[in-house]
């Protein structure tokens, strides 16, 4: 994407833009492909992130086969875009590659379920939505489609019974579906024109309430719960109860499909300090200088989940007893260690043990890539151990 215009070989597609090598350019210039919605952020609130940087890139990382590889050397291999370490609530390292820099807004893809289940815990704790409710209490279309008494605590839990594949490599797939309503590839005649015209058309397989199945399509039905519930777009809910009290320092933006509709479960772009900024407030019980801002209570949800309903636990082989809990993935509980993750390699990382966040933001050639998530969480732990 280099020139004035580019040359036709040397441009990016909406066919190909998150694929690699392409996403090493729009994955930090989603906005420049795809249409957006501002998410402002408050200059009254912006939180300061004290620095006490430590010189952690001589940090040995273990690595399959028995050896130890440096930290610095590991965040280049694995095509990592930026890099932040906070420790009791103050910047211990932060690194950009890849021609990113502080003011750069990256795409979080599935970490933005996060935040979005965030926003649904501070609307139960205002009393706007009840959990124990089906979600056609808030939207009475879903009345007619697969979601039809589904709770919304099954839905935050991922544990509803509808159908829905998640292959990213099969684009005719559910997930290659909501691709294309989504606007993130291009349309083809006859399909759903937009998320929520997507999830009316979705079908119940199994009973609600029951196994832990990983579908983004869940965070995209939270969202028009939100939105029902409130009367207000997501983007402006997220304005004036997440993103300004939290103290983000840079606007975000949401990618929008057709109809407006943000792209709740993949879409938010924003700065590598802000993403750490959400993950610090969660370290901290959902309150900012003793102020809540997410209800503690929910945070605390956030922290425990139930294994004996998670069936994924091969994606995790250095945490056997993970489960999945409030759009969090709940690592070790005992440890206190909860990740938001998004494929591509995307992830906040938090480690109550150690007081730690660190979030990684990557352009990974695939987007699921076992070995590398394994080696995002060994430095974790490395980093953690390093700090004391």
């Amino acid at each position: 994407m280099e020139g004035f215009p580019p040359p036709p070989e040397r441009r990016i597609s909406l066919s190909d833009w998150d694929r690699h090598p392409f996403n090493r350019w729009s994955f930090q210039n989603v906005r420049q492909v795809l249409p957006t919605r501002a998410v402002r952020h408050d200059p009254a609130q912006v939180r300061a992130l004290p620095r006490a940087e430590a010189d952690l890139s001589g940090v040995k990382v273990p690595v399959p086969g028995g050896d130890s590889v440096a930290f610095q050397t590991l965040l280049a291999a694995l095509d990592t875009d930026g890099c932040i370490v906070l420790q009791d609530g103050k910047v211990r390292f932060e690194t950009y590659l890849n021609d990113m820099s502080a003011a750069s807004l990256h795409l979080s893809q599935s970490v933005s379920k996060s935040l979005v289940g965030a926003l649904v815990g501070i609307q139960i704790g205002r009393g706007l939505i009840d959990p124990e409710s089906p979600v056609e209490r808030y939207v009475p279309e879903l009345a007619r489609c697969g979601y039809a008494g589904a709770r919304v605590t099954d839905v935050l839990d991922m544990r509803s019974g509808i159908r829905f594949t998640e292959d990213y490599l099969d684009p005719d797939c559910e997930i290659g579906l909501l691709d294309r309503a989504a606007g993130w590839k291009p349309a083809r005649p006859g399909e759903p024109e937009s998320v929520y015209d997507l999830i009316l058309q979705l079908r119940q397989d199994r009973p609600h309430g029951g196994r832990f199945q990983y579908r983004s399509i869940e965070t995209d039905l939270l969202g028009w719960v939100l939105e029902r519930s409130t009367g207000r777009h997501l983007c402006a809910l997220m304005e004036e109860c997440l993103w300004g009290p939290m103290g983000a320092e840079a606007d975000g933006h949401y990618t929008v499909d057709r109809a407006g509709t943000a792209l709740c479960d993949g879409g938010l772009n924003a700065t590598l300090r802000d993403y750490a900024r959400f993950g610090l407030l969660m370290l901290e019980d959902g309150r900012r200088e003793g102020r809540g801002v997410i209800p503690s209570p929910f945070c605390e949800e956030c922290r425990r989940g139930d294994p004996s309903v998670f069936d994924d636990k091969e994606k995790f082989a250095r945490f056997l007893g993970a489960s999945y809990s409030r759009q969090w993935w709940v690592l070790d509980q005992e440890r206190g260690i909860t990740a938001a993750l998004g494929i591509f390699g995307q992830m906040i990382y938090l480690d109550r043990s150690s007081d730690m966040v660190l979030v990684f933001l990557s352009s990974w050639p695939l987007p699921v890539d076992a070995e590398r998530r394994g080696l995002q969480l060994a430095i974790a732990e490395a980093i953690a151990k390093a700090l004391g």
